[in-house]
């Protein structure tokens, strides 16, 4: 216990000293989520990231939100933990891929709108992003008269889709964690606790989303779980969730949705980052985030566009 607390002292001394600031995803482990300023879903760590006044950027998630950060703070540092972070989401849709797709079906001109777990070069390429807190919306206000391609992600677009009612065509990218919780998995949770409500994130698929009181990003979730007066709350989301509900729930039993294969769901990119990562990137400013200036510029306008859309 002595070296977990020296480690966080030093982070916090080292924090001061750069001036910086520490974000955190929802997804990140406990410890690191107890250390940063400020802990939330994509959406709200993209407003923070642009309002900082913060010298040094630590982002405490995975690459593609550290770039976000650097795309509106091109003349901060922007330093990640891990820089092998990824995201099978952006994995998924390769900047070169979807060019080429754009290039293919151009007699379409299609309004591109990119969920933001997306890498710099396929945010240059969009017309807007959105998250999934605010995906309904950016949908909502996409131009009447021309047909939308959404990527990556075809489960929330989906559930977009059942929400708006606007057709869409999809990219068919999926989160590799939140596949992994399915019909078969979240009915045998329930049969443990009949009584439960089911929170699940519209990255799942459909057939888990039927199942679920609640499809929401993780941020509506903290709201969800604070306002329904049922104790039992099966959470279909990353592991890490469970901690920060935890801490701002302390009167729920919160419990993890089960995949077929483990009791909780944990993505390997996310729990990349630590601790002793976390202290030496602040200790060395590295590893940093840095881009291509044309792409950077091109990818803040439909970045810049959602984070208007969204007030």
């Amino acid at each position: 216990m002595a070296v977990a607390l020296d480690l966080r002292d030093e982070i916090l001394e080292l924090k001061r000293a750069r001036k910086a600031v520490i974000l955190a995803h929802n997804y990140q482990t406990g410890d690191i989520q107890d250390v940063a300023d400020y802990v939330g879903d994509s959406l709200g760590l993209a407003y923070h990231a642009k309002a900082t006044d913060a010298e040094v950027i630590v982002f405490c998630g995975v690459h593609f939100m550290a770039e976000t950060a650097k795309i509106v703070n091109p003349k901060k540092i922007v330093i990640l933990p891990d820089k092998d972070a990824g995201c099978s989401l952006e994995q998924a849709c390769p900047a070169d891929q979807l060019e080429a797709y754009l290039h293919q079906h151009a007699d379409k001109n299609y309004y591109v709108i990119a969920y933001i777990n997306c890498s710099a070069g396929v945010k240059a390429l969009c017309d807007v992003i959105c998250t999934s807190g605010n995906a309904v919306k950016i949908v909502n206000l996409a131009p009447k008269d021309r047909p939308v391609l959404f990527v990556p992600d075809a489960n929330l677009g989906s559930w977009v889709m059942e929400q708006t009612g606007r057709k869409m065509d999809l990219w068919q990218g999926s989160c590799y964690v939140h596949v992994e919780f399915t019909r078969d998995s979240i009915n045998r949770i329930k049969a443990e606790y009949p009584d439960a409500l089911v929170v699940a994130h519209p990255e799942c698929t459909q057939a888990v989303r039927l199942l679920a009181d609640e499809v929401c990003s993780t941020e509506r979730m903290v709201d969800f779980c604070k306002k329904t007066e049922v104790k039992n709350i099966i959470v279909v989301t990353e592991s890490g969730m469970l901690h920060r509900l935890k801490r701002e729930c302390p009167d729920k039993n919160l419990i993890p949705g089960p995949t077929d294969r483990c009791a909780c769901a944990d993505c390997r990119y996310m729990k990349m980052n630590t601790m002793e990562k976390l202290r030496n990137c602040l200790r060395d400013l590295s590893p940093r985030v840095e881009m291509d200036e044309e792409i950077r510029r091109r990818a803040e306008t439909p970045l810049l566009r959602m984070l208007e859309q969204s007030k």
